[in-house]
Parts: structure tokens; sequence; C-alpha cells
């Protein structure tokens, strides 16, 4: 591991300005940088996209180094001397915890803000090379982010132990907050920042009012936690005779093997003329505007969706299962439908629902919207995630 001299200097606490338009004294500007995987570019890299966005609005700068080869450099967005690609070699490579910390003392950074476990683990050696604080953020339970146990289990104990050394734990839902304190952190060292995303131009629901066809969606990182099975089997069971239905999927897979089962699936249920499977988009907004729900049958797994809060961004309501923190945000009956996880049958009924009823649809719609705005924004987001900085 390559040694360096470190000279970088302890954050400063000073008062949090609630709005960069305040007429106070501003506080002194801060420098994160941001550990991430980088790999794929879903949920958790679009709040990472979002936060290197909005937080320079609070008076602090964002960096991010990518420790794994990928997708976010190229989708984020932001402007390349803020992107960094410091790969690791292997899951437990150590030897760019050096890189990292001159990264950290190039950019006179005052805190590194860890999104994973891998993260977390090289968050805790740059921190203690630069004595400075660092923040670890829970995007969802690492104990239950995938079907493979034994990666779970691994991921678990990294994160487990990176996390005695840290200063602040931020949870993206009050559900992973719970979680957290049941393992035996103090709530003086969690913070829930829900997730949010931008404002955009909603869809007019009265336009569809006597539309007869409904066009479901499906957007994520396709995988098996995803539930999309069971989505399938529950399309299979509507549809029978009539087409009223199709259905959207919309994202990439994250395995090719994972992608030609899921296929292999649909020829199996006869949906080949109901289901698309329309791959990657970077405009997700302009393919939210498009549907009529978006669908999310995740098994267990989220802390909270982004794509969830995307959906009534766009004034579209969403049916998903009651899966950890996505209740959080859709009140079934209000935003939308919740089903029970891992139950097509339950799925199914949920759907029936929510398509028999163009005016609730409607009123739904609207109440996603006015969800959103309430609740969810980007800037409430980075706003909140900027003032647990400041209070290291």
């Amino acid at each position: 591991m390559s040694t360096v001299t470190p000279t970088c200097s302890p954050a400063v606490s000073v008062p949090f300005v609630a709005s960069p338009s305040n007429n106070a004294a501003s506080p002194r500007h801060v420098s994160s940088l941001h550990l991430i995987n980088g790999e794929h570019f879903s949920g958790a890299e679009r709040v990472q996209q979002i936060l290197g966005k909005r937080l320079p609005d609070f008076g602090v700068s964002a960096h991010f180094a990518c420790l794994k080869p990928g997708k976010f450099p190229e989708h984020c967005g932001l402007d390349d001397d803020l992107v960094h690609s410091v790969c690791m070699k292997s899951r437990f490579d150590l030897s760019i915890v050096g890189r990292i910390t001159e990264l950290a003392m190039d950019i006179d950074a005052d805190v590194i803000h860890a999104h994973t476990p891998r993260t977390a683990m090289i968050a805790s050696f740059v921190a203690k090379q630069c004595n400075l604080p660092w923040v670890y953020h829970v995007h969802s339970p690492a104990a239950r982010d995938s079907t493979r146990g034994f990666v779970n289990r691994m991921n678990d104990w990294v994160e487990a132990y990176s996390l005695r050394y840290s200063d602040h734990i931020i949870t993206v839902s009050k559900s992973l907050r719970r979680e957290m304190l049941s393992r035996g952190y103090s709530r003086h060292k969690i913070t829930a920042v829900a997730n949010g995303v931008a404002e955009q131009p909603p869809i007019d629901p009265t336009e569809r009012l006597n539309q007869r066809h409904w066009k479901l969606g499906m957007v994520a990182l396709v995988r098996p936690r995803k539930g999309i099975e069971v989505l399938l089997e529950a399309i299979a069971k509507l549809t029978g005779g009539q087409n009223s239905i199709t259905l959207d999927v919309i994202g990439g897979f994250e395995t090719p093997d994972y992608e030609a089962n899921i296929r292999a699936l649909i020829r199996r249920l006869q949906l080949e003329g109901i289901v698309n499977l329309c791959g990657f988009t970077k405009d997700v907004p302009a393919v939210m505007r498009t549907l009529d729900a978006m669908v999310l049958p995740s098994l267990f797994g989220e802390g909270m969706p982004m794509v969830v809060l995307e959906a009534l961004a766009c004034g579209v309501p969403v049916i998903a299962t009651s899966v950890e923190g996505t209740p959080e945000v859709i009140r079934h009956g209000k935003e939308g439908l919740l089903a029970r996880p891992q139950d097509p049958e339950s799925l199914a009924q949920a759907i029936q629902v929510f398509i028999s009823d163009r005016t609730s649809w409607c009123n739904m719609s609207r109440s996603a919207v006015k969800r959103h705005r309430q609740g969810f924004s980007d800037l409430k987001m980075a706003e909140r995630t900027a003032r647990v900085y400041r209070k290291l």
C-alpha cells in the first residue's frame, strides 16, 4: 500500500445556512469526496448523481471516486474533473488507499462519504490517513441486497467491521434507520435522509380519462430481487384473452444469463405480444410519462426506490410491493396500490383494481405529484445531506 504523509485538515463545525439565498453570512465551503462502486447506473447511482448536482447549491462540492469500472462516469452528467476512476483489482484490494488519500488531499476534502460496503472499507482507511470524518450512506440492507447468500454475508460483515470507525450514518428511509438502530448503532450517529428527485412536468391525467388501454412499466436494473418473475405471472393471470394491458420493462439486466431466463419465461407464459423488453434509457422521466402506472414488484432489499419517486414526480401512480422503505412513500389507495411481496395473486389483484377505474387513477396521479413536492425533492435531500456534513 502506498504511504502518503497526510496534510488534510479536519472539518470545521460551522452553522448551517438553510438556503443559498439566505442573507446571513454564508458558512465556509465544504469539499466532499464520495467513494462509490460506479459499476451500474441505477437507484444508488442516481442518488449519487443528484447529490453531485445539488450539493453545490448548499456550499458543498462533490467529487466521486469510482472503485469499479462501469457506467457511472458515462451516464452521470457531471463534469469530468469531478469523477475519478480509481479501480480496485479485487474486493479486498487495499493498494488503492494511497491513491484515494492523494485524491482527498488534492481536492482539499473536508469529509469522506462512502456508499457501499466495499467503499466503506476503503473510506475507513483513507479517513484515518487524512484525519477526516467519514459518512456512510445506507441505500439498502447489506444482508438482503441480493439473492446471493454468501455475497450478502460478506458485505454485511465488511459493512459492520468498517462502520466501527465511521463518524455518521445516513439511511435513505426510516425503516433502514430502525434496522441500523437494532444493530446497536447510536441514534445520535444516524440520520434518515429520504431520497429525492427533481421536479418534472407531470402528465395531465384528464387527457387519458377515456383511454381503455393501460400501459404499465417496470423501471429497474433487472435482477432477481426486483421480482420480475412475480410480475410476469401476475400479468399472465390478467391478460387471458384480452389485450388491454401491455408492460414495458425499462432497464438493463444484471447478467446475460438472467436476461435469457426472463425471455424464456415470457415465451412460456405466452406474453410475447404484451411484454416489451426496452433496455436501458438515460431519460427516465420521458419514459415514465408514457406510462399509466409504474410497477415495482420487489421481493426484498428496497431502501427507498428512486424510480418510485421519479414516477411520483411525473404524476404516474405506482403499484408496488410493501417492502421496507416503499410504504414510506406510497400510501395504499392514494398515490398507488401496495401488494404482498412474492405473491403473484396479490399483485394481480392490485393491478386489476387499478385498471378498473380511470377516475380513481386520475386522483392518484394528482396525489402523486403533491406527495413528491411535499417530501421527496432533490433539493431537500441535498440540503439534509449538507447539514450532516456541517454537524461533523
